[in-house]
């Protein structure tokens, strides 16, 4: 989410955090996402840690204060523990607290704590934002395209091995996030490979008369043509469809690493896996 939606919104953001160089940083509070990519540039893989446990019950409590009910839409937990520990300290505050598992991460997560913000705005009920967010699950897809899998080996995502054979063999690949793994749906040996995974998409949609209404790049200092070309295969030049492309998150850096591009697309109707 941008600076703006956070505060417009009225959102309270638990962060993880990124350790760079052994020293430890909070994602969005004392590491700007340009200075991630710089440590990526110098070779610096990072790490990453979910929120402690009392950072959850602390924000919790000061937003139950008030009597009001909390909603905790949270990282998928494919990716990460945070969705335990945030059951967890539900169990351990005096506020009512629905943890919603939005099974995504990225604008992907963001499409979800928007409109669950403008439902509460509106006087739904917490029943009828889980029932939204559902729906915005099923009509989201995320496919980042990688090109250098350093990041997602040392971050134990894929197996060493793999990473050593793809990098030996120079294939790019694209990863796609879904209900309950994460999986390598594309391989080839150059950018050419990526173009054409997105043209494939671009047909599903089409074939489908699945119109994309909201598309995402978020990304790790991509190169503009290709963030351009993206944009123009899936949506095409002229089209006014909300449309962003900004650097995405410290944490998402640290296991994507440089030039990874995370196409994140919200449609009209659900999506298949690609």
């Amino acid at each position: 989410m941008t600076k703006d939606e956070i505060i417009d919104n009225s959102i309270t953001v638990v962060p993880l955090s990124v350790e760079v160089a052994g020293k430890n940083y909070v994602d969005g509070v004392d590491i700007t996402r340009q200075e991630l990519v710089e440590a990526l540039r110098e070779g610096d893989i990072p790490k990453t840690s979910q929120p402690a446990l009392g950072k959850f019950v602390s924000a919790f409590d000061k937003l139950g204060e008030d009597g009001s009910e909390v909603v905790a839409i949270i990282i998928s937990d494919v990716l990460s523990g945070t969705f335990n520990t945030a059951q967890q300290a539900a169990k351990m505050t005096n506020t009512k607290v629905t943890v919603i598992n939005s099974k995504s991460t990225d604008r992907g997560e963001a499409f979800q704590v928007l409109a669950a913000a403008r439902d509460a705005q509106a006087g739904k009920s917490v029943a009828e934002i889980k029932e939204h967010c559902a729906d915005i699950y099923s009509r989201t897809s995320i496919d980042v395209l990688i090109d250098n899998l350093d990041c997602l080996v040392a971050g134990g995502r894929i197996s060493k091995m793999t990473g050593l054979i793809t990098k030996l063999a120079n294939i790019k690949v694209v990863v796609e996030l879904h209900d309950k793994t994460l999986d390598v749906v594309s391989k080839g040996r150059s950018t050419k490979s990526l173009v054409k995974f997105l043209e494939k998409i671009a047909r599903v949609h089409e074939g489908q008369n699945n119109q994309i209404q909201a598309l995402s790049l978020s990304n790790v200092a991509a190169d503009r043509s290709m963030l351009d070309k993206t944009k123009d295969i899936l949506l095409g030049a002229e089209s006014k469809t909300p449309f962003i492309a900004e650097l995405t998150s410290p944490v998402i850096m640290t296991h994507t690493g440089l030039k990874a591009i995370g196409v994140i697309t919200l449609s009209e109707k659900p999506v298949p896996n690609f």
